[in-house]
């Protein structure tokens, strides 16, 4: 059976390390120390930190690789650095001091929501904030939480919204001040703590807020030109695209178990090919992608379109490999414990996030 051919982005003993943790993270539903402790090693919550506040600024294309083989390695450690990495994009929407507090420290990581599923009144020196937001991916180990609100009765001169909508504000919130509901009982992507997080009349001080539409410091750097939908986007899809591929490894594996079953490696066979090719696809359009950031300075919305196509085609031809092995497999895959089974569950989590779906 052909197998893919992948570039080395860890040690085999790092992987071999990882996986030993996975069995035990799915059925306890948190990380474990050792995983948390690669993750703070590589810096991976930190690839769109910039180098000053102790980061490891990364471009688009080589984070989506790395998202794709944690991803391979194992599906909550993919979600859990695609999420913790991506809360580096509010870098530069806050003010210098604040993004060295909440940023340049080993451990640091970002959880929280952009639903604006919660109130601000303003009151002397910054806001009183209440609300709850739903799948927090993180919050057990996170040093910060973001979230956004609705400003009740804004300041026309500072709570500045498009007009005809409401103001909104994402809002910097300290472990203290959140209770974390303990919600998350999905059947996948078990250990990413995406619990739903709640505050009662929190103040946050003005300094700890800021607007993604008003870009305060590291104009320099070029990730954060990148339009947010097709980077989230991009940046889901490589999650979809490495559990798959490590679904088509267990599968293999659980094939040769059984002996020649030629139907079943046939099949086997034409959907590893279908993978690769959109695997081969998604980066190639996100290599273009970024060749226009640099050259241009901006996507056109051909190139958006285009990105968020290709995830999207990404995810679902991920998904379908696993939909079309995973009842050609047996009793022995439906056994919680295999990682074939794990693979699928995960993948079906992944896949069920908005921005994978065609609307």
């Amino acid at each position: 059976m052909r197998k893919a051919v992948r570039k080395m982005l860890f040690t085999n003993q790092q992987i071999d390390m990882l996986r030993e943790q996975s069995l035990r993270m799915d059925q306890e539903g948190t990380p474990t120390p050792e995983v948390l402790r690669f993750i703070y090693d590589e810096r991976l919550f930190h690839l769109f930190v910039p180098d000053g506040l102790e980061g490891r600024m990364s471009t688009l294309p080589d984070a989506v690789r790395i998202f794709e083989e944690c991803s391979r390695i194992d599906g909550n450690l993919g979600w859990l650095v695609t999420i913790g990495a991506g809360g580096g994009f509010f870098v530069p929407f806050m003010p210098e001091d604040i993004s060295r507090e909440v940023y340049a420290r080993r451990e640091a990581v970002i959880a929280g929501s952009g639903t604006p599923s919660g109130i601000a009144r303003r009151v002397p020196g910054g806001y009183r904030v209440s609300g709850s937001w739903k799948y927090c991916s993180g919050s057990s180990h996170a040093t910060v939480f973001t979230a956004n609100a609705v400003i009740d009765h804004p300041d026309a001169a500072t709570d500045k919204g498009h007009p005809g909508e409401p103001a909104i504000r994402s809002f910097i919130l300290q472990p203290h001040q959140v209770r974390i509901d303990h919600d998350w009982k999905a059947f996948g992507l078990k250990a990413t703590a995406s619990h739903r997080i709640a505050v009662e009349e929190a103040f946050v001080p003005e300094e700890m807020t800021f607007s993604i539409a008003e870009m305060r410091a590291y104009h320099g750097e070029v990730i954060y030109r990148y339009p947010f939908l097709p980077f989230a986007q991009a940046s889901f899809a490589a999650v979809a695209l490495g559990i798959s591929r490590h679904f088509m490894e267990a599968a293999d594996e659980l094939i040769k178990q059984r002996g020649s079953h030629e139907p079943l490696v046939h099949r086997w066979n034409e959907q590893m090919k279908v993978l690769e090719q959109a695997r081969s696809a998604f980066h190639e359009t996100i290599e273009e992608s970024w060749s226009e950031l640099l050259d241009h300075g901006a996507l056109t919305p051909i190139v958006e379109e285009k990105v968020s196509s290709v995830c999207i085609s990404t995810a679902g031809l991920s998904l379908k490999c696993g939909q079309t092995l995973f009842p050609l497999l047996g009793l022995a895959a439906a056994m919680e414990n295999t990682a074939v089974n794990r693979c699928w569950r995960d993948l079906q989590t992944a896949c069920q996030h908005a921005l994978l779906r065609a609307q």
